[in-house]
């Protein structure tokens, strides 16, 4: 899925990251991802996702990121 293709492109590409949060609808929430010998968990995407994220990707659909891109943005992260 283009989820893991792009944490696979950050892997490739050493993007450098301090945290990685991955967000999905809540039927994914709890869902485990493995990512540089780490199983990261996934979070339900809210508006309020972003309080604490410098950079987000969006790999949803398109009303998905009509939706969250703006309290994306609001929050102050870069998307």
């Amino acid at each position: 899925a283009v989820g893991q293709e792009l944490l696979e492109l950050l892997d490739e590409r050493k993007f450098p990251l301090k945290n990685l949060k991955l967000l999905a609808s809540a039927r994914s929430a709890g869902k485990k991802i493995p990512f540089k010998g780490e199983n990261l968990t996934v979070e339900e995407l809210t508006e309020n996702s972003f309080d604490d994220v410098d950079i987000a990707f969006f790999s949803a659909g398109g009303s998905q990121s009509k939706t969250f891109g703006p309290a994306a943005g609001k929050a102050g992260c870069l998307v």
